[in-house]
Order: structure tokens, then C-alpha cells, then sequence
């Protein structure tokens, strides 16, 4: 069974407070190759809750979590970070309130895997969050399994080692506003099941979770709400329970598909309609 929803413990004071719309896009536009990628988003995202992006391949999903980090100019419209636009914050203070698990993660040099989760630690040095700085990565290889190999070379590390590698580095950043863009694509099922948990657990400490998936089914289980991109724009966004129509998902997927409830938790389950082309 899935964990249930926790009351948020959300930080309303000091360096570490949330607030309760950390991130956000108002009709946000973003071309790139002179191609426009996205066309008008608004989206909420919330504290306290995970907000899992979904959609067929170039739907504008990975575009969407760049620009809500910070990391892609809009070309018209506002991505907000804290309420203020996103080209605002200096890099630093972005980091300090943000942390991205990207699509593709290199590291050239052979580092070890607590020397790459370490450097998740970087925008507190220098203050007095440093001094958490052992225990936070201590408890980020704890959460994700990678302990064990703490010591042996990042690049020694299989695909799915590697993931989550890079995901104790942003837990272990300790950010307000935490984005995953396909966290778990080359995790094995337990794997995939435990990115789910630790996004419910960030959820539950106050933060705002925005993780980009290709796998409904999981999406479903673990977020509050879900957005569904199709060609740049946001197609619906709310429960999953209210998103996941067979309708609206066969459309916009181009696949016709068949949408009933998990027997345990109630969650949307998505199952495609073979045979038909």
C-alpha cells in the first residue's frame, strides 16, 4: 500500500521558510530553435504538496521545469521563484531556494559518491546551515539507499546507482523548492517506489515537489496534483483522480487507454489499449 498523505510541517520562519507558492508560471512563453515550446503556461506550484508534470514526448514538461528553476529565460510571460521573476535571484540565493535533478547527469572527475553528494551542500557555505552540513549528507545516502558505496567512485556506479546518487545531492541541497525531471528512469521498481515515498516525505516537511514522469501509474500514486502538458500548453491540471480521464488521456497521448482505481489506495491506474494502432 501507498504511505498516506501526511499533515506538511511547512517552515514559516528563518532562512529555510517556504512560502506558500514558491514557485509559479504566468502565461509563460519559451521558444527555443525558434520553435515555441510553450505556449501561455499558468501553473501554481504549492507548498506542501508534490505536483507531477505529465505528457507525451515534447510536450513542454522538462522546458516548463527549466524555466521554473531559473535556468531558461521566458520569452514573454513570468516564471516566479518566491514570488519574485526567476532572473531576479542571484545564482546563489536561486540555489539556496532550489534544487534540480536533471535528465542527464555528468561527473567527469572521480569523485566519490559522498564528495558528489557533498556538493549539494555548496550554497550554505559560509553560514550557519554549514554546520548541518555532515548530517544532511549523512541522511540524504540514507534516504536514498547509497550509503553502502558512499566511498567507491562516482563513475564506478551503474546507471541506476547514479540516479540516485543525484538525488541524495538535492536532498542533502535542503531546499524550499525541490524538481525532478525523470528521477526515476533508470531505476528498477523498488527504486522507483522509493523516489515516490521520499517525494511524499518532502511534501510532508513543508517543501513544494514538481517532478516530471513518464510513468502514470506512479505519478497517480504519489502527487496531490497533476499537470498534463500537450503541445506547450497545459491541458488540465488538479487531482489525478480528475485529470486521468481514458478520454482526455487517450487524445492527448494518441493512444487509446483504459483508466480504473488501485483496489488499495484509489489511485488512477492506466492501462493501454493494445491491438489498435
Amino acid at each position: 500500500m501507498r504511505p498516506p498523505r501526511l499533515r506538511p510541517r511547512r517552515r514559516t520562519t528563518g532562512p529555510g521558510a517556504v512560502p506558500d507558492r514558491p514557485a509559479a508560471a504566468e502565461d509563460l512563453r519559451i521558444s527555443l530553435g525558434g520553435k515555441e515550446i510553450l505556449r501561455g503556461v499558468d501553473l501554481d506550484v504549492n507548498a506542501g504538496e508534490v505536483l507531477s508534470l505529465i505528457g507525451p514526448n515534447g510536450a513542454g514538461k522538462s522546458t516548463l521545469l527549466a524555466a521554473l528553476s531559473g535556468d531558461l529565460a521566458p520569452a514573454s510571460g513570468r516564471a516566479l521563484l518566491w514570488d519574485r521573476p526567476t532572473g531576479e535571484w542571484s545564482p546563489l540565493d536561486t540555489a539556496r531556494r532550489r534544487a534540480v535533478l536533471p535528465q542527464a547527469h555528468r561527473v567527469s572527475f572521480p569523485f566519490t559518491v559522498r564528495e558528489v553528494v557533498e556538493m549539494g551542500r555548496a550554497p550554505w557555505a559560509g553560514t550557519d546551515r554549514a554546520d548541518h552540513d555532515d548530517a544532511r549528507v549523512a541522511e540524504a545516502l540514507d534516504r536514498t539507499e547509497t550509503a553502502p558505496f558512499a566511498q567507491r567512485p562516482f563513475t564506478s556506479l551503474s546507471g541506476g546507482e547514479q540516479a540516485r546518487v543525484m538525488l541524495a545531492r538535492v536532498l542533502a541541497q535542503d531546499a524550499g523548492l525541490v524538481l525532478l525531471d525523470e528521477p526515476t528512469a533508470a531505476l528498477d521498481l523498488r527504486h522507483q517506489e522509493l523516489v515516490g515515498r521520499r517525494c511524499r516525505e518532502l511534501a510532508a516537511e513543508g517543501r513544494a515537489v514538481v517532478i516530471v514522469l513518464h510513468d502514470l501509474d506512479l505519478a497517480a500514486a504519489y502527487a496531490d496534483r497533476t499537470a498534463l502538458l500537450s503541445e506547450g500548453r497545459v491541458a488540465a491540471c488538479g487531482k489525478p483522480a480528475d485529470v486521468y480521464t481514458a478520454d482526455r488521456l487517450g487524445e492527448v497521448y494518441r493512444q487509446p487507454v483504459t483508466v480504473d482505481r488501485d483496489p488499495d489506495t484509489g489511485a488512477p491506474r492506466v492501462t493501454p489499449v493494445r491491438g489498435i494502432c
